[in-house]
């Protein structure tokens, strides 16, 4: 089976770690690079994305292919970061603000991304509720969002000769049904297909929100970060 996970925290990478262990292919599309670091080479397929974003594919345990290049600030965009850019964009902006090097660097690191695009936050609820109001920056900088999750999901399952399932899970895939509807919304080529009805009124709650007749199961799973992280505290202490 091919499962990819949307916005992935502790319980999610712990689900991951046991359906890679079964034998699937799994990838994780998280917020939080730190939570996956820790995670064996069972692996097939890992991404992660949000503030500090990564999506990388592995094989056999091994790393074949990764969204981030010298440094983290390569690949999808993020909170704050402007992921991937042409190089050549770089030296204009530099030139045109007056930056040097170090300057550019931080504007890249620290004021782009959602934050830079939408003028708003690096909050995807902020951004949302400014796009319900007609903001189109808000709105451009969650059509970013969505589409390079699409983006990502379409390659991996290319990758992965195809999926059974996407999980979401975390801040935003738990919290914020429009970007699971968008994400999932013309991609009737792999055979997805959401239950409309169901996906908008499910919050933080594990429920299948994929339709009777989708052939790819799509899932929103909770986490409970705190219970995970009072269990591996507990293991950890056992051992001492």
């Amino acid at each position: 089976m091919k499962i990819i996970l949307v916005g992935c925290g502790k319980v999610g990478t712990a689900l991951a770690r046991q359906l890679s262990e079964e034998g699937h292919n799994v990838t994780i599309i998280d917020t939080n690079k730190a939570r996956v670091e820790h995670i064996s080479e069972s692996y097939d397929v890992m991404g992660i994305t949000g503030n500090g974003s990564s999506i990388t594919a592995i094989e056999g345990g091994k790393s074949i292919d990764t969204s981030m290049g010298f440094t983290p600030l390569d690949g999808v965009i993020m909170g704050t970061r402007c992921g991937s850019v042409d190089p050549s964009a770089v030296t204009f902006v530099a030139n045109k603000l007056g930056l040097t090097p170090n300057e550019m660097s931080d504007y890249m690191n620290k004021k782009s991304g959602f934050l830079g695009i939408s003028g708003i936050s690096s909050d995807n609820r902020d951004i949302a509720a400014a796009a319900a109001k007609g903001d189109k920056r808000a709105q451009l900088a969650g059509d970013m969002l969505r589409y390079e999750i699409k983006k990502y999901i379409g390659g991996f399952a290319a990758a992965m000769n195809g999926l059974d399932a996407i999980i979401f899970t975390g801040g935003i895939g738990e919290n914020a049904p429009e970007v699971r509807r968008d994400v999932c919304a013309d991609m009737d080529f792999f055979g997805i297909k959401l239950d409309n009805a169901k996906n908008d009124e499910i919050k933080g709650k594990l429920c299948k929100i994929s339709a009777p007749d989708s052939k790819v199961e799509v899932w929103v799973v909770p986490t409970n970060e705190e219970l995970l992280i009072a269990r591996d505290t507990r293991d950890l202490v056992g051992n001492l």
